[in-house]
């Protein structure tokens, strides 16, 4: 009696313990009692990196230049440079040139010696390849001598401006045209046309046309023979035709 009580209390015991375990096994996908509910993760703020300022390069030093010897630049200066004024300028002085004339003679009749020296400076600009014009002025000076009349002699001086053109007809041959007025001192004569031995003021103009020969002395010189034709025949006319004049020019541009 005493086994079979003690077979049955084993057997409640044991299934007691199966139930207990089988409660307390966890199931798949199922949060254990009591647990609280999983949060969402929240990322970790990033400190941004503070920005490094960029190095500051000393600003440059000014250099002495051939336009700027101080080194500094004017505005002005600054502002033709970058519109391109540099390459202005060196086209327009290419197109310039000085274009002057020398002249020296001696000539004597019966009743006087003369010797005279002229410079006639001038500057001239190509409007193209072979057309010229330009500016200049004009010098002369006269000593006229009277050998056995017993009469000193006199120097005249005598001033002008004038202008020229040219135009190269073929290779080196050319055209060339020239308009002159000149305040000039010449001897002074009656109305029978004898010599007072004195000398007078006159305003002469020359208009001169005729051809020329050019021949080149390098690449930035040349020498020019003209003959011209004076077409001022009258008492006041400073040239007598025909007018022969060798004159020099330089290119002032390279």
């Amino acid at each position: 009696m005493k086994n079979q009580l003690f077979a049955l209390l084993t057997t409640a015991a044991l299934l007691t313990a199966g139930t207990a375990l089988a409660q307390d096994k966890p199931t798949l996908n199922t949060a254990p009692p009591g647990t609280p509910p999983p949060q969402p993760v929240r990322p970790t703020p990033v400190e941004p990196t503070p920005a490094v300022p960029a190095p500051v390069e000393p600003a440059p030093t000014a250099q002495p230049t051939p336009g700027s010897p101080s080194g500094l630049e004017l505005p002005s200066d600054r502002d033709v440079r970058q519109a391109g004024g540099s390459g202005a300028h060196q086209e327009t002085m290419k197109r310039l040139f000085l274009y002057s004339g020398f002249g020296l003679g001696y000539a004597s009749n019966q009743f006087y010696s003369q010797f005279n020296i002229g410079v006639s400076p001038a500057l001239g600009y190509r409007v193209t390849d072979k057309f010229a014009i330009g500016p200049g002025i004009s010098y002369t000076y006269n000593n006229y001598g009277f050998d056995g009349a017993g009469v000193p002699s006199i120097s005249t001086s005598s001033f002008g401006v004038k202008a020229f053109a040219q135009y190269i007809v073929y290779q080196e041959f050319l055209a060339h045209a020239e308009y002159e007025v000149t305040r000039a001192e010449l001897l002074g004569v009656d109305s029978n046309g004898y010599l007072t031995g004195g000398k007078v003021s006159r305003t002469a103009t020359s208009p001169l046309l005729g051809i020329g020969y050019r021949s080149q002395l390098g690449e930035r010189a040349a020498a020019d023979i003209l003959l011209l034709y004076n077409f001022d025949s009258s008492y006041n006319s400073l040239y007598s035709n025909p007018v022969i004049r060798f004159n020099f020019l330089f290119n002032l541009g390279r």
